[in-house]
This record gives C-alpha cells, structure tokens and sequence, in this order.
C-alpha cells in the first residue's frame, strides 16, 4: 500500500513536471513572438537606433526645461485658471447631457426589457446606434462642430455628448442586462407593471454601477477636454497649444500639474459619492423595527 502511495506521487509530481515545462515554452515563445514582432516593427518604419537614440535626448532636453519656471510671477495665472474652469464645465455639461440622453435610450437597447422580434429589433438598431456614437473619435467631433457652430467651448460640449452618448448608453445597456432577475419575476407575481419593474427590479440594481461609470467618465472628460482645445473647441487645450508652439515647456508643466490635482480631487469626491451611494446603510428587520415601535 505504501509502496503504491509512493508511485502515484511520484506519477503526480511528473504530470506536474510536464505541465509546467508546457505552460513555461507557450510564455516563451509568446515573449519571443512578441520580440520578433517589435524588432519587425521598428526595421520596417524607419525607427533606426541613432533616430531613437536623439528622439531620447530630445525628452530629456524637453524635461529639463518644463522644471525651469521663468518669471512664474509674470504668468497669467488668472487667464490660465480660466480656462481650467472652462474645460471642467464642458465635461460636466458634456457628461451630464449625454447621461439625460443615454439613460433611457439603454433600456432600449437592453435585451432583458426589449423582448420578443420587434423589440429585439429595435434594441439591434439602437446599439447599432451607440456603436456609430463612440466609435468616431472625440477630437474628430470636435472638428465637425467647430466646422458647425465655430470655435469655442460649445463644440466641445457638442463632441462630448456625441461621444458619451454612444458609450454610456452601451455600457448602461450592458448595467441593466447583467441585473439579478428574481426580484422582477417577485413584482411581476405580485401585480407590478411593467414601469414598476423597471424602476425597482432593474434600475435599482443598475444604479450603482451607473454612477460608478458616470463618475470615471467625468473623469475621463475632464482629460479629454483639455486635448479637444488643440482643435480649436476652447478650454485649457488651447493654452496647450499655444505654449508647446512657442516652446515654453515650463508653463505647460505648470498646467499639467494643476489638472493632475484637478483630476486627484475628482477622483477623491468619486470615491466618497460611491461610498455614499453605492453601498448605502443597513435596513433592519420587520420584526426588530416593530419591537423598537412598541417600546
């Protein structure tokens, strides 16, 4: 018995052998596809060693410049606030609108509400939708808008909702389909309309993710919005624009640091909305509620 013991760990410990040295080449020959690949890549573009060798001494020239602030007391700190304050109310009127927009064309495109041929239809033709939203890029938008309604903050907010729109609605759609469905089938056995269910079995349920994705897009908006600037769509954008043209790196390394923190504070009031709201307080009992009523 012993003897058996012995042989069938000694089989395991070699099963374990063999799968290991098959897990180890597959991770081998993937880095070294991955290395073909890059060695590929730089010979057929151009990227010679002595190109990138000077590209690296031009970082560190850049570098060296963006932490030497020249006459920071001559700076139009007041000006460069502005337009801080301008990029973050583009994202939040961007982000706001969208998510009014979104909300409720996701429930038509969630499959779990739209059910049966036409409505399976019409959830197609609406992700379909979302899909032609978001996969035009931000700045593209912007471009389109500033051609529409001039330069200024406007098209940006416009690039924003056209954009949001089609990945907030996507992502609410893909919220409210993920949702427990007992709680629906418990309304619906107790008389509750279709309303009534959507609203307390699906939304209820979808809530917190929603505001966990309205937050990061928030987020998100604010960085892009800066970059919608370059085309010409107003906020701190164009203050980069302007400051890379004249090569002044140490006002561009100011502003990045202060939308760093701009995106830090964010994310802290993200944090604390999402413990507030996501995770909510304790409900008690029936029974421990009605004894508290009593004494």
């Amino acid at each position: 018995m012993l003897y058996q013991n012995q042989r069938i760990r000694q089989h395991d410990r070699q099963v374990l052998l063999l799968v290991q040295q098959r897990y180890f080449r597959r991770v081998g020959a993937l880095v070294l596809a991955c290395l073909l690949y890059y060695a590929w890549f730089f010979s057929q573009y151009g990227t010679s060693p002595e190109r990138f060798s000077a590209g690296l001494q031009q970082i560190g020239l850049y570098l060296q410049r963006m932490w030497l602030w020249q006459n920071f007391t001559d700076w139009p700190l007041r000006y460069y606030l502005t337009q801080i304050f301008i990029t973050l109310a583009m994202a939040f009127a961007g982000t706001l609108t969208a998510t009014l927009i979104a909300l409720p064309l996701s429930l038509l495109a969630a499959r779990n509400i739209m059910r049966g041929r036409l409505n399976g239809t019409v959830a197609l033709l609406m992700r379909r939708l979302f899909d032609i939203l978001r996969g035009i890029d931000m700045a593209v938008w912007g471009l389109i808008f500033v051609r529409a309604v001039g330069l200024g903050p406007l098209a940006g907010v416009l690039a924003i909702i056209m954009q949001d729109t089609g990945l907030l609605g996507r992502l609410y759609a893909e919220g409210h389909e993920a949702v427990d469905h007992a709680p629906g089938k418990g309304l619906e056995a107790v008389g509750a309309n279709s309303l009534q269910k959507h609203r307390f079995a699906i939304f209820s349920q979808s809530f917190p993710t929603l505001l966990a994705l309205n937050l990061f897009q928030i987020e998100s908006n604010t960085r892009s919005a800066a970059v919608l600037g370059f085309v010409g769509a107003g906020g701190i954008g164009l203050v980069y624009a302007e400051n890379m043209r004249l090569w002044q790196w140490d006002v561009v390394m100011f502003i990045t640091l202060v939308m760093v923190m701009v995106v830090m504070i964010m994310d802290a009031l993200s944090a604390w909305l999402r413990r507030r709201y996501s995770v909510g307080n304790t409900v008690p009992l029936f029974k421990n509620a009605t004894e508290t009523h009593e004494k």
